[in-house]
């Protein structure tokens, strides 16, 4: 097999692997997955938090607040994508939101901004919120 052929092979692969994706998962959790621009840590976040799911993912959050501002969001994820894009989109809906309606987002809000997840997947939203919850509390 030359260059060529291995370089069609993957790109077969991959575009199998593409459309399962599209078939199981909503465009939005896939872009949020395949971009997670808020993955990372903060340099002396001011709340932070860490839980390990039931299914084995640890979720960790770390916040900069400012006038109960959060003016930063990073999250941190050992966990498959639909862990990644819940932490994504979650971070991407508190920045520069007040802590009072950060403690409003539910797993519901979260999986509605993702257009939802497969039923064995919604655990994901769950952790991501009660990382943000226990980050917030800490805060306090």
């Amino acid at each position: 097999m030359d260059e060529d052929d291995f370089s069609n092979f993957i790109k077969k692969i991959q575009d199998k692997i593409n459309k399962y994706e599209e078939e199981i998962y909503s465009k939005k959790v896939i872009y949020e997955y395949n971009n997670p621009n808020n993955f990372g840590t903060i340099k002396n976040p001011d709340a932070k938090a860490e839980i390990k799911g039931p299914c084995g993912d640890t979720m960790k959050i770390e916040l900069k607040i400012k006038n109960d501002v959060i003016k930063d969001a990073r999250f941190w994820t050992d966990g498959c994508g639909p862990t990644i894009a819940c932490g994504n989109m979650l971070t991407k809906l508190i920045k520069n939101n007040s802590i009072e309606d950060a403690n409003k987002i539910t797993d519901f809000k979260l999986l509605e901004a993702l257009d939802d997840l497969p039923e064995n997947h919604r655990h994901c939203a769950t952790l991501s919120v009660n990382t943000l919850r226990k980050a917030l509390k800490n805060f306090k």
